[in-house]
């Protein structure tokens, strides 16, 4: 009994799984038990047109009787057509599924009557079908493997089909290269293009503007624009003394870090040292240059113009004059803050009475260099400097009183410091105004 049932461990029992399972594919129904109060009726299917499976089949199908049962195999009969040819290969995976399905049945029979030396054997057998099902599949599997591979017909048949499809890829490679090179030139064509438009339309802006220029801007318009800008200078610094004053800065001591040693007629005339310091912030670091001063002139308020054009050429140059022409030291005393300082360096401007002040002292200045040179291409700025003698030719004094050269005297004239450029425009000059010092000398001397 040891003996046995040592046997009976070594199958596995993902065999037994495995014969189950092809036991419900098949759906085998291999052995019927009966009572003897019923009758069993055998028929064996066969005829000249069946082909049976062999003599161990027929062995399988005899009845077998135990303690009254009686037990009967049915082997499984495959019918073939006499005329139909019979492919090796599947005969033979016929012969191993019939085989396997009668050493299942043999199975069954060992367990009635029970006889484990029996149930080894035919578990051993059916392991053993099993696995030449498998040799077959992958035997039948080299076999479509080599036949494809050593078919010289077929082999040549796909190489050709290969061939072609290569050929239609490189066409298709090749138009598809010379499709991208049309598209760059056709991109650098596109770009010449737009050059040469920009080129045009930059041209076409110039001769307007000459045009307009030639129609409405002129030297008397330049001096009335003169005027208007050193009033405007004139007008900031009001303010500017104004909140110095009241914020407790010294005036005199203003005055003279601006210009020192002036020798000024009046206390009043100190108020032109603030000019010339606010004109000389505007004015400085700007070449004259043409460019269109419409879209500011069109506006009575600049503030609005900013608001509305905020990233204009007018717009840049207010916010870079106003840091130069009011230093965040002064501005922090005239405010208690900074606020106004840091709205504008984010490029916005505020409707404040000082910057609407400065906004339009600022306006008239850049027309002033906007339309210079649209006027005359070489148009020119000028300065003079402390200690220069006065001409009436290319020099006006911004004493309110005037120069006044009295009879049987040498009056000598020099200036103090200069208050607003002067510019030569075509054969005109438009003087420079600066603050002048006397020094007077006898007759004769």
């Amino acid at each position: 009994m040891e003996h046995v049932t040592n046997k009976l461990s070594k199958p596995s029992s993902n065999i037994s799984e495995m014969v189950s399972k092809f036991a419900k594919v098949c759906k085998l129904r291999s052995i019927g038990v009966f009572s003897n109060d019923h009758h069993y009726q055998h028929n064996l299917i066969g005829n000249n047109d069946s082909l049976s499976m062999g003599e161990d089949s027929s062995d399988a199908t005899e009845e077998t009787e135990f303690h009254g049962e009686k037990i009967h195999p049915q082997p499984v009969v495959v019918p073939m057509k006499s005329n139909m040819y019979v492919d090796k290969d599947i005969a033979e995976l016929f012969d191993t599924v019939s085989a396997l399905k009668l050493a299942y049945v043999q199975l069954q029979e060992a367990h009635i009557p029970y006889d484990p030396d029996n149930i080894v054997a035919a578990d051993e057998l059916v392991v053993a079908q099993l696995e030449a099902l498998c040799k077959s599949k992958k035997a039948f599997k080299e076999k479509q493997f080599s036949k494809t591979k050593l078919d010289p017909s077929r082999s040549d048949s796909r190489r050709s089909e290969i061939d072609v499809i290569e050929k239609l890829l490189e066409k298709m490679k090749s138009q598809d290269r010379d499709k991208d090179a049309e598209i760059l030139r056709l991109r650098q064509e596109l770009h010449d293009l737009d050059s040469g438009n920009a080129v045009l339309v930059e041209k076409i802006k110039e001769k307007s503007l000459e045009r307009r220029n030639v129609r409405i801007l002129n030297v008397s318009m330049f001096e009335d624009t003169f005027k208007r800008a050193s009033k405007a200078i004139h007008d900031f610094a009001r303010p500017i003394i104004s909140l110095m004053q009241a914020s407790g800065w010294d005036l005199n001591l203003a005055a003279d870090s601006i210009e020192n040693g002036v020798v000024y007629g009046k206390r009043s005339d100190k108020k032109y040292a603030f000019e010339a310091y606010i004109a000389r912030r505007m004015f400085n670091g700007m070449p004259l240059r043409s460019y269109d001063v419409d879209d500011v002139l069109r506006y009575d308020d600049p503030i609005n113009s900013l608001i509305d054009n905020p990233k204009t050429g007018f717009a840049n140059f207010c916010r870079e004059k106003y840091m130069l022409a009011v230093h965040p030291m002064m501005e922090m005393s005239f405010f208690r803050n900074l606020d106004q300082r840091m709205f504008i360096l984010s490029g916005r401007h505020p409707r404040t009475p000082f910057y609407q002040i400065f906004a339009r002292m600022a306006k008239w200045v850049w027309i002033l260099q906007g339309i210079a040179t649209s006027i005359d291409p070489n148009a020119q700025m000028f300065s003079v400097h402390r200690g220069s003698e006065f001409s009436d030719v290319y020099l006006e004094p911004v004493q309110e009183e005037g120069v006044v050269v009295s009879k049987g005297e040498q009056s000598n004239f020099k200036v103090e410091f200069m208050v607003m450029p002067g510019f030569r425009i075509g054969s005109t000059l438009v003087k420079s105004r600066a603050y002048l010092s006397e020094t007077k000398h006898p007759a004769g001397t």
